[in-house]
């Protein structure tokens, strides 16, 4: 995919601010850095202006499904009728191909009055707090005591709260405990050699084309990430200066796991995906669908996404499965699953930060349940399970995922350069070990050389 504008260009990040908020690390807490910073932030913030009560239009944007575009829309609805002043108008999409539209808008300050961002958005397009307004300058309107002080300080950056954390999200197992069944297999895999075992019995009982798991490439590099933590006990890097905390013989050694799943038939072999797919998302592949693939490791909030895709015949079997210790450590990171900003070319903060307020503290809340996975707002959680709109999956998943990862996430992880579908480095590395065959030392320079080209200190 092109991109109008380069990740690199816009790679500002800022020393010690932001990331150092994220919940615990491996072996450590930040939860006073992440304090202090919010409490520096909120008193250099002055005061905007106040509520209008002339006519008001509002401009916002997000990406999503179905489900959540039009839940954001009632919700939008709902705040209009609650303040008959102000007007929102929506634009909303697909995440295909979303990011390189608003770092567009980013880039020309022309982006939406209130965005639904990705959390390294902030360190992408406002790492010097060029894009977003300190949202310590509306708590007449915003009320940021209903966030933790941690998940607040993973927001702030240049020394600026930029925006509120919408959900806290990580990385769990989900199955379909029916494929499971007929492979005679009743239990979750819970261990590395549950997963091979699996692997091996799905061969031999359902034939070559049913596999245990599938992941892409983004979702390989998360799981091989999860797997060094786990036996080394150390973030995959610094998350305040990006400083990569793995030799490279340590992350050939992640690179030959993955591959052991691949050798093994737990996951499907991406050239036999691409062939069948291209491209497209696992739960919209007929292999999901229909039960051939059994296994994915995704995001908590992604749980009812997945169950809503499976056919009758497999849906009931659709079950959260277990965090895998693969090591001494538990590994894996949580982190801010997508916030809410204020761009600075937004007219009217005031009104901005009430519909902010209105949809993730108030009343909106019940309306938005956990489309955009469990609220991390203590009030809008409350709100939401009053009404009945946290679903269970994504809860269950929620509390697992959150109970058991102990590592932070640095911002440049997610770097589209390293990330991208089809034209990501992550996409390169493991396209070369399925399709050439190649082993984790082959390929870690390419690794390697990419973390670097976008910033990391490898």
């Amino acid at each position: 995919m092109s991109k109008a504008i380069s990740r690199r260009d816009f790679l500002k990040v800022t020393g010690a601010v932001g990331a150092a908020g994220l919940l615990a690390a491996c072996g450590g807490s930040s939860n006073s850095t992440a304090a202090s910073s919010t409490a520096s932030s909120a008193a250099a913030a002055e005061s905007v202006a106040g509520l209008s009560t002339d006519p008001v239009t509002l401009t916002m944007s997000w990406w999503g499904g179905e489900s959540r575009h039009n839940a954001y829309q009632d919700a939008i609805k709902a705040f209009s009728a609650e303040h008959s002043n102000i007007t929102v108008n929506p634009t909303f999409a697909a995440w295909s191909g979303w990011e390189d539209t608003m770092s567009t808008k980013f880039a020309g300050g022309v982006a939406e009055d209130v965005c639904q961002i990705n959390w390294n958005w902030l360190y992408n397009y406002s790492g010097n707090g060029q894009t977003f307004i300190d949202l310590n300058s509306v708590t007449d309107y915003l009320d940021l005591t209903q966030w933790d002080d941690a998940k607040l300080g993973a927001c702030n950056v240049a020394n600026a709260q930029q925006c509120v954390p919408i959900s806290m999200t990580g990385r769990i197992f989900y199955w379909n405990m029916t494929t499971f069944n007929k492979a005679g297999i009743t239990e979750v895999p819970k261990t590395l050699d549950d997963l091979m075992n699996a692997g091996k019995t799905f061969k031999e009982k359902l034939g070559d084309d049913y596999y245990p798991l599938h992941l892409g490439a983004y979702d390989r590099m998360i799981l091989m990430v999860f797997y060094l933590e786990s036996k080394y006990g150390k973030d995959w890097a610094d998350p305040t200066t990006s400083t990569l905390n793995y030799t490279a013989d340590e992350i050939a050694e992640g690179i030959d796991f993955i591959k052991s799943l691949v050798d093994g038939h737990v996951i499907m072999p991406l050239p036999t995906y691409y062939g069948a797919n291209g491209d497209g998302a696992t739960h919209q592949s007929n292999e999901w669908i229909t039960g051939k693939i059994a296994g994915i490791f995704e995001w908590d909030s992604a749980a009812s996404k997945y169950q809503d895709a499976l056919d009758e015949d497999n849906k009931a079997g659709f079950t959260v499965g277990e965090e895998i210790k693969f090591g001494d450590y538990n590994g894996g990171f949580s982190k801010v699953s997508m916030g809410m900003a204020i761009t600075k070319t937004c007219k009217n903060p005031a009104e901005a930060a009430t519909l902010i307020e209105y949809l993730w503290n108030g009343d909106g809340a019940a309306i938005m349940g956990s489309e955009c996975g469990v609220p991390a707002s203590k009030a809008g959680l409350a709100t939401a399970q009053a009404a009945g709109k946290i679903n269970d999956l994504v809860a269950e998943a929620n509390d697992k995922v959150m109970s058991f990862v102990s590592c932070q996430l640095d911002p440049l992880f997610e770097s589209s350069d390293l990330k991208a579908t089809g034209t990501g480095v992550y996409q390169e590395v493991f396209d070369t070990v399925d399709y050439d065959n190649a082993s984790g030392a082959d390929v870690v320079d390419t690794l390697l050389d990419g973390m670097s080209a976008v910033g990391y200190n490898v």
